[in-house]
């Protein structure tokens, strides 16, 4: 009960007008800036930051908090209505939402969503403020030879994430990890792949990848014509509803997305990202009919979903309790509370327990109020829909360059969008799926990182990923992934064969 009682104290303080009135900032200014493509919570923060050492030091924290996850409530419209994913995690909402979206149930995808958003955020806010002590401790067993295996798991999982062929999708993850090659080698600094292209030397901007290859493909695509998705009647709140049978399918969707979520939020240098995509990855794992995802399945959108915004509430677990920032986010999120006078760490419940409960209470008003902002809002997202073709697509392709241009001032990452376009429309015409290209970009760099220092620990002996309890573990998986995999493409052949041979 003690934790209860401290939960309920910190409720009480964080009822004050003051922190409601920056809480509501923070969700309001998160949800806008996550709609328009390209610029996100890292950006937006970073403007914040500066404006938050007028602000009372709790105020400060929970505004900037809700920045974040407002802006990951947020980035699932675009990628919903639009196909413009402005974070790695968003790119996964695409596969089954923007399906949706075409189908006119955009509103249907839109209410899942932001159900799938608070539940997943609730549970995550519930470990956060009850197992932060244990998970975070998990999470110090975990060292390179750990986190290689596990980022190797993601990327054999990312390969089943296509509906098509699994050498397709193995394919796209190859490429995605050169992609990820490209730029300053992180251990000697030497220039790779770079082409004798100056900007190229810090690598590619993901949001022109991930712009290029879905919001620009997408509009070149539907240049040859798109069927009408746009909405026929008004908005109300029996049209958002999904059916019997997908609320059925959501329920369990939602709590494997939050599990996923919760795990990965809590280990650093994970997060978001790595969550909704395993969810994904998951999701199909699961489901009776694989073949109906990347054509509006409702579990390929709330599973995700509810991974990544538990992911990012958990995310504060390492942040807070090991005073480890697991992304850029949460390394600003911990520049605050440092200059704010709070110090991350182990001994933050035992002196200052005030401060952290009235942190986590904050952070539950944020999220009621995130859902209280966005069901009402869905009408008006969805008559963006409305807009006429050659008037919405115009629209979209100035979001896209200006989202690109706002993260690093180059007008070389519009023509980097402009050409990485092209490609993806080329991938598209092919039947490739983009979205393993995504994960091997994001996820390649870490697992170079974690692989030479995991060699460069143990003196180059690769049995460390072995001899490792953890570690061996998920690389069994990993070799049971393949394997199973290897066998479900066999499988078709051989009884296509006997069939010809009893013929």
């Amino acid at each position: 009960m003690g934790n209860l009682d401290a939960l309920l104290t910190g409720l009480g303080a964080a009822m004050s007008l003051d922190v409601v009135m920056y809480c509501f900032f923070g969700v309001f200014i998160g949800t806008l800036i996550g709609v328009l493509p390209g610029i996100g919570a890292l950006a937006t923060i970073s403007l914040l930051l500066p404006v938050s050492y007028h602000i009372p030091p709790a105020a400060a924290i929970i505004m900037l908090a809700g920045v974040y996850y407002g802006a990951q409530y947020g980035g699932s419209t675009s990628s919903i209505l639009l196909n413009l994913p402005g974070t790695p995690s968003h790119a996964v909402t695409c596969l089954d939402g923007h399906p949706m979206a075409k189908q006119g149930r955009a509103a249907v995808a839109l209410f899942m969503t932001t159900i799938a958003s608070f539940v997943g955020s609730m549970v995550g806010l519930f470990f956060l403020a009850l197992f932060s002590p244990a998970v975070a401790e998990i999470g110090l067993n975990f060292g390179a030879p750990e986190y290689f295996s596990l980022m190797l798991l993601g990327l054999v999982a990312a390969s089943t994430m296509t509906s098509g062929s699994a050498v397709k999708g193995l394919s796209m993850v190859v490429l995605g990890l050169f992609l990820g090659t490209v730029g300053t080698d992180v251990n000697t600094g030497v220039h790779r792949f770079h082409f004798g292209i100056p900007q190229l030397m810090d690598g590619i901007n993901f949001i022109a990848l991930a712009m290029g290859v879905f919001g620009v493909s997408e509009v070149i695509s539907s240049c040859n014509g798109r069927p009408d998705s746009r909405p026929k009647e008004k908005i109300t709140f029996g049209s958002m509803l999904p059916t019997w049978s997908e609320t059925k399918r959501s329920v369990g969707s939602i709590l494997r997305g939050t599990g996923v979520g919760g795990l990965f939020g809590a280990l650093p240098g994970t997060g978001p990202s790595i969550a909704s995509f395993m969810a994904y990855a998951l999701e199909k794992k699961v489901s009776k009919d694989p073949s109906q995802f990347g054509t509006g399945a409702i579990e390929g959108l709330t599973g995700p979903e509810a991974a990544n915004n538990a992911a990012s509430q958990t995310s504060f677990i390492p942040t807070l309790s090991l005073g480890i920032p697991g992304d850029a986010v949460m390394a600003l999120m911990l520049t605050a509370l440092i200059i704010h006078g709070i110090q991350p760490g182990p001994m933050l419940l035992v002196m200052q327990p005030d401060l952290f409960w009235l942190l986590i209470a904050g952070f539950f008003m944020g999220n009621i109020m995130l859902l209280v902002l966005n069901i009402p809002l869905i009408g008006l997202w969805v008559s963006i829909l409305r807009i006429p073709y050659h008037v919405l697509y115009p629209a979209i392709l100035i979001f896209i360059a200006l989202g690109v241009y706002s993260v690093n001032n180059s007008t070389f990452d519009i023509l980097m969008v402009a050409f990485i376009g092209a490609i993806g429309y080329a991938i598209w015409v092919l039947r490739f799926d983009a979205t393993p290209l995504l994960l091997g970009f994001v996820l390649g760099p870490l697992i170079e990182a974690n692989l030479r220092r995991a060699l460069l620990i143990s003196r180059g002996d690769p049995m460390t990923f072995l001899q490792r309890p953890i570690s061996a573990t998920i690389l069994g998986i990993c070799m049971a992934l393949l394997l199973w995999t290897i066998f479900k493409a066999l499988r078709p052949r051989r009884t296509k064969k006997l069939q010809n041979a009893k013929a």
